[in-house]
C-alpha cells in the first residue's frame, strides 16, 4: 500500500465529509501556532519560563496562605500590570506578549484535540471504505482464480472439537416450525423424525432449554417397559424437586448412627462459625455501650419502675374484676376471642396478621430509631457549640474520605466487578478484592485522622456518642429484622416427589417381635414377630401414579405460566420400525397429560406411518402422535452458518466440501469440517485441491473398506472373484497413493469402477442378490466420489460453478448434498442424479483413454510448487 497508485486509490475510494472536516482541523491547527509563533517572536522573554513561574507564585501563595491571600496577590497584580501599562515600559510590552503566547497556546490545545478527534473519524472512514476494499482488490488479484479456495488456519476450532458443548446452536427452519407447533398446542405428543445424525437430539435439547420445566431422557436399546418408566419416573422427580429449589435425596447408604454423627458435626462446624464471629461482636458491642447504657438507666429508673408498678396495678385490678364478676362485657369478649384463637387452629390468620404489621412497621421503627440517633448529635448543645471549631480544611479533608470509602464500598459490591480479575502468574487478583482492601484502608485512615485531629476528637469523645452508635446499631438491626421472614414450607408435591423417589429406589422392610415368659426354674412364655416390606409398584399402578403426580406438576407449572415438556430421544435405535411401534404403544398410556408437551426422536419408518394416517393402513401412530416434525439435512447456507459458528478458519469452499461429502447431516458435518483441519494440519497445504483430494480418497478408502468386508462373507466361486480382485486393486492404489504424480493408476481404476453401469459385472448372474447390492453401492459411491474429486480437484471452482448452473439446475452446489443423500435410499436412482451433476459439470460419463502422463502430473504436484490439474481441466 505504499505506492501511490494504491494510495491515491484508497484516498479516492473514502472521500467523502471526514476527509473535508480533517483537511479544515489540519488548517485550523497550523493558523494557531502560526499565531502563537507570532506572539512568542515579538516578546524578547521566553513566554513557557515565565507562565511556569506564575503558575508556580499563584501555587505557592494558595498553599502558604489560603484563598484570601491568593486573592489579594492576584489584585495587586493586576494593580502592578495597569501601572505597568500606564507607564508604557518595556517589561509590559514582553509580559504582554508572553501572556499572548499562554492565551493562543489554549486555543492550539483545543484545535489539537479537534483534529485527533477528526483524525479518528478520517482514519475509521479510509480503514472501512478506502483501505479495505482496495487490499481485498489487490490481494484478490494477485491470488487469481478461486481465491477463497486458500485455508488457513488462524483461529480456534473449540465447535468442532466438542460437538456436543453449549453455546453453539444455531437456528434451524426445524427449529422455527417446532417453536411454531408448541405454540399453537397446549398439549401434545409431538414425533421428531429425521434420518441418523441429521440433528435431532440437538432440536430436543434445545427445546427443553427453552421450557420453563423439561428435561430429556434416553430410550434404552434394549427396552423393558416397567424399567423404563421407573426411570422416567425417577428423573421427573428429581427434576422437579431442583427446580423449586430443593436437594433431591439421597439413598441412606450409612447407618441412623453415622448419619447422625455427620449431620450434627456439619451443624456444629456451622455453628461454631457463627459464634466465632457472633459472640466477639455482641461483646465488643455490650463493652462499648456499657457506660452509656448504665448511665441512661440510673437516669430513668425511678419513672420506669413507677410506670411499670402503676400499669401491673391496673392489670391486676382488672383481672380481679372480671374474675369476681363485675366486668360482664370484658368476659364476653374474653370468651369470643379464646372461641376465635381455637377456631384459627387451621387459618393461622392471627400470626399472619401479626407479621404482616411487624413487617410494615418493624422497618420504619428501625430506619426512624437509627435517624433519631443521628439527629440528636445536631440538638446537642455541646457539640453545636465545638463545630464551629473544625477548620475547612478538615472538613474537606474528611468529606473526601468518607467519599472515597463509601464509593471504593459500593464499587466492590457491583455484580460486574466481581467477575473481573487480573491473571498475575499462579495468583488471580480480583477487581472486588482491591476495592475491599481499598474501602478498608480508607475508612481506618478517615477514623485516624479523625482521631488526631484536635478539633474532631473533641466531637468524637461526646459522652452521648457511644448511646447514639448503639441506637443506630439497634435501629439497623431492627430494620433488617423486619424483612426476616421464615423460610416456607416444603411444598406438598416436593415432599410427594420425594416419597416417590423413596419408593421407587428404596425396598422398606419394617420387622415387629413381642415376647414374654415368666422366670422360674422352669421357663415359660412364647414369642411372636412380624415383617412388613413394601413391594415394587406393577406397571398399571406405576403408570396411574406417573399420570397423577405429572398432572398435579404440568398444573402448578401452568399457573406459573411455564410450559412442561418431556423429550425422549434415541428410539430410532431400538432397532427396526416394529421394534419402535412396540414401544410406542408401550409407553402410550403416559402420554395424553393436561398441560405437558411430549417430543419423541423416532425413525423415518416411524414418520412415514404417521403420515399415512386415515388410509387404509392404520398403526399405533394414529392415536398416539398429536403431530410430527421432519428434520430435513441442513441447506448450504445453514452448513455455512454451522461452521462459522463453530469454527473460525473455514471458507465457503471448505463448506461446500464438507456439505457434499456429509449430505447435509450434521452430525457428519462437524466430523468433515474437523477432519479438514486435522488434514490441513498433517499436510501442511492450504490449497482447496489438495485438502479435497486427501479428504475424499481417504473417505473413500474406508467405505470400500467396510464394502470388502462386507463382501467377504458372501459365497463366492472362482468364476465371480474378480469384483473382489477389482476391490483388492483399487483399495491398493488408494493405500499406496500419496500425492498427485502417483494417482494415474488410482484414477484408472477408479474410472473403470465407477463408471461400469449396475449389472455389467463379468458373470453377474452367479452372484446372489445381497452381492450384487453391495456391488452396485460400493459402484455408486464410487461414481459420487470420482465426481466430486473431479470438481473439487480443478483449478476456477466458482467459474465452473457458475457455467454449471447456467447449464442446467443440477449444477446447484445444493444438489450434490442431495446425491449423497440419495445413496443412502438406492444406488439406482442415485446413479441416475450423479449422472445429470456430471453432464451439468461436463465432466466425461465414461473412463478416460487419455491419462495425463506422468511429467505433467509431476509438474502439477503440490510438491513440485505447481496447482494440480489431474483432470485436464485447467482450459476447460
Amino acid at each position: 500500500m505504499h505506492r501511490s497508485m494504491y494510495r491515491n486509490a484508497s484516498y479516492t475510494q473514502a472521500d467523502g465529509p471526514e476527509r473535508a472536516s480533517y483537511d479544515k482541523a489540519v488548517v485550523d491547527l497550523e493558523r494557531a501556532r502560526a499565531k502563537q509563533q507570532a506572539a512568542a517572536d515579538e516578546s524578547g522573554w521566553n513566554w513557557k519560563v515565565v507562565l511556569l513561574l506564575l503558575s508556580a507564585a499563584i501555587l505557592t501563595v494558595l498553599i502558604t496562605f489560603g484563598l484570601m491571600a491568593l486573592l489579594v496577590t492576584l489584585f495587586s497584580t493586576a494593580l502592578l500590570i495597569f501601572i505597568l501599562f500606564w507607564s508604557g515600559t518595556a517589561v509590559w510590552f514582553n509580559l504582554r506578549y508572553c501572556l499572548l503566547a499562554a492565551a493562543l497556546g489554549i486555543s492550539c490545545a483545543a484545535a489539537r484535540v479537534e483534529l485527533g478527534y477528526r483524525a479518528v473519524a478520517w482514519g475509521t472512514t479510509l480503514h472501512d471504505d478506502g483501505i479495505v476494499p482496495v487490499m481485498d482488490g489487490m490481494i484478490r488479484h494477485l491470488m487469481g482464480e478461486d481465491p477463497d479456495s486458500l485455508f488457513v488456519p488462524q483461529g480456534t476450532s473449540k465447535g468442532l472439537r466438542a460437538p456436543r458443548a453449549p453455546g453453539f446452536a444455531v437456528p434451524t427452519e426445524a427449529m422455527e416450525q417446532l417453536q411454531r407447533k408448541l405454540s399453537h398446542l397446549d398439549e401434545g405428543t409431538i414425533a421428531v423424525c429425521g434420518p441418523r445424525g441429521v440433528g435431532k437430539t440437538t432440536l430436543l435439547e434445545g427445546a427443553t432449554k427453552q421450557a420453563g420445566f423439561g428435561f430429556l431422557i434416553q430410550a434404552p436399546a434394549t427396552y423393558a417397559p416397567h424399567d423404563f418408566l421407573v426411570s422416567l419416573s425417577v428423573c421427573l422427580c428429581q427434576k422437579y424437586i431442583q427446580h423449586e429449589g430443593y436437594t433431591a435425596p439421597e439413598l441412606a447408604r450409612l447407618s441412623p448412627f453415622h448419619r447422625i454423627l455427620k449431620n450434627s458435626r456439619r451443624r456444629i462446624r456451622a455453628l461454631a462459625r457463627w459464634s466465632s464471629f457472633a459472640l466477639p461482636a455482641a461483646a465488643l458491642l455490650i463493652l462499648g455501650a456499657s457506660s452509656a447504657a448504665r448511665s441512661l438507666y440510673a437516669r430513668y429508673e425511678a419513672s420506669a419502675s413507677d410506670s411499670a408498678h402503676t400499669v401491673a396495678r391496673i392489670v391486676q385490678h382488672w383481672i380481679r374484676d372480671v374474675w369476681n364478676g363485675h366486668a360482664v362485657v370484658t368476659s364476653v369478649t374474653i370468651i369470643v376471642c379464646a372461641i376465635a384463637w381455637w377456631l384459627s387452629r387451621h387459618d393461622p390468620w392471627i400470626p399472619r396478621t401479626l407479621g404482616r404489621l411487624w413487617t410494615l412497621l418493624g422497618a420504619k421503627l428501625g430506619i426512624a430509631l437509627a435517624l433519631g440517633s443521628l439527629a440528636s448529635a445536631y440538638f446537642d448543645p455541646q457539640l453545636r457549640q465545638l463545630a464551629p471549631h473544625v477548620h475547612a480544611n478538615t472538613f474537606g479533608v474528611a468529606a473526601l474520605l468518607a467519599f472515597g470509602w463509601f464509593y471504593s464500598w459500593a464499587t466492590c459490591q457491583a455484580l460486574k466487578l466481581r467477575q473481573a480479575h487480573l491473571e498475575i502468574g499462579r495468583w488471580t487478583l480480583y477487581a472486588s478484592d482491591v476495592c475491599r482492601l481499598l474501602a478498608a484502608g480508607l475508612g481506618t485512615y478517615l477514623l485516624y485522622f479523625l482521631i488526631r485531629t484536635p478539633s474532631t476528637y473533641t466531637l468524637l469523645a461526646d459522652p452521648q456518642n457511644p448511646l447514639r452508635l448503639a441506637g443506630l446499631v439497634t435501629g439497623t438491626l431492627l430494620a433488617r429484622a423486619a424483612g426476616w421472614r421464615p423460610r416456607p414450607a416444603k411444598p406438598h408435591l416436593v415432599t410427594r416427589c420425594e416419597n416417590h423417589l423413596y419408593r421407587l429406589q428404596t425396598i422398606q422392610t419394617t420387622t415387629n417381635t413381642l415376647s414374654n415368659g415368666t422366670a422360674q426354674i422352669m421357663t415359660l412364655g412364647g414369642s411372636h414377630a412380624t415383617s412388613i416390606s413394601t413391594m415394587p409398584p406393577n406397571f398399571p399402578a406405576l403408570v396411574q401414579e406417573f399420570r397423577d403426580l405429572l398432572t398435579d406438576i404440568a398444573k402448578v407449572l401452568a399457573d406459573r405460566k411455564q410450559r412442561v415438556l418431556i423429550a425422549i430421544d434415541e428410539v430410532d435405535r431400538l432397532g427396526s420400525d416394529a421394534q419402535a411401534l412396540a414401544f410406542l404403544a408401550e409407553i402410550k398410556a403416559i402420554l395424553g397429560v393436561r398441560h405437558v408437551y411430549y417430543l419423541i426422536s423416532v425413525a423415518e419408518d416411524v414418520g412415514a406411518a404417521f403420515v399415512r394416517r386415515g388410509l387404509p393402513h392404520r398403526d399405533v401412530t394414529d392415536s398416539s402422535l398429536d403431530d410430527i416434525i421432519h428434520v430435513e439435512a441442513c441447506t448450504l447456507k445453514e452448513a455455512k452458518t454451522i461452521l462459522d459458528k463453530r469454527s473460525e478458519d473455514h471458507t465457503p469452499h471448505t463448506a461446500l466440501l464438507a456439505h457434499s461429502l456429509s449430505g447435509g447431516l450434521l452430525r457428519d458435518l462437524l466430523r468433515y469440517g474437523l477432519q479438514i483441519e486435522e488434514i490441513q494440519a498433517k499436510t501442511r497445504t492450504h490449497e482447496l485441491a489438495h485438502l479435497a483430494r486427501e479428504l475424499i480418497l481417504e473417505e473413500l478408502s474406508e467405505t470400500l473398506a467396510g464394502f470388502r468386508i462386507l463382501l467377504s462373507k458372501q459365497q463366492w466361486t472362482q468364476n465371480t472373484s474378480g469384483i473382489l480382485s477389482d476391490f483388492h486393486t483399487l483399495c491398493g492404489h488408494l493405500k499406496i497413493s500419496q500425492c498427485v504424480c502417483s494417482d494415474g493408476s488410482l484414477l484408472h481404476a477408479l474410472e473403470h469402477f465407477a463408471h461400469q453401469p449396475p449389472g455389467t459385472q463379468p458373470s453377474h448372474g452367479d452372484i446372489t442378490d445381497n452381492a450384487r447390492q453391495l456391488i452396485d453401492e460400493a459402484a455408486a459411491y464410487s461414481y459420487f466420489a470420482l465426481t466430486l474429486l473431479e470438481i473439487f480437484t480443478a483449478p476456477g471452482l466458482d467459474r465452473r460453478s457458475e457455467q454449471a448452473l447456467a447449464q442446467s439446475t443440477y449444477g446447484s452446489h445444493e444438489i450434490l448434498a442431495e446425491a449423497r443423500l440419495e445413496l443412502s435410499i438406492s444406488p439406482y436412482s442415485a446413479r441416475t442424479l450423479i449422472t445429470h451433476i456430471r453432464k451439468a459439470w461436463a465432466l466425461n460419463n465414461s473412463p478416460s483413454i487419455d491419462v495425463l502422463s506422468p511429467i505433467l502430473r509431476r509438474m502439477s504436484c503440490p510438491l513440485h510448487r505447481s496447482r494440480p490439474d489431474p483432470f485436464g481441466l485447467r482450459n476447460s
